[in-house]
């Protein structure tokens, strides 16, 4: 008989520094990586939102203007 114990689950931040070494042993460059981030998080939080850029702007804590811009630009882009 065995003791196989599920293993633990990462925390956040050992799961952010295996993600960061997965992308630097691949090659991505930082802008790439800091792009990607930033649409994956700007993209989940408005979809908690309903797509309501509003109160998407203000739990990212930025302006409305800026989200908006960042939102078309990244539709243009295919995000």
């Amino acid at each position: 008989m065995t003791d196989s114990k599920p293993k633990p689950q990462l925390r956040l931040k050992e799961r952010m520094e295996l993600l960061c070494v997965e992308m630097v042993e691949k090659g991505i460059l930082f802008s790439e990586a800091m792009d990607q981030f930033e649409r994956c998080f700007i993209t989940e939080v408005l979809r908690r939102n309903n797509g309501n850029l509003i109160r998407t702007a203000a739990i990212l804590g930025i302006h409305r203007n800026t989200l908006a811009k960042k939102v078309k630009g990244a539709r243009a882009a295919h995000w």
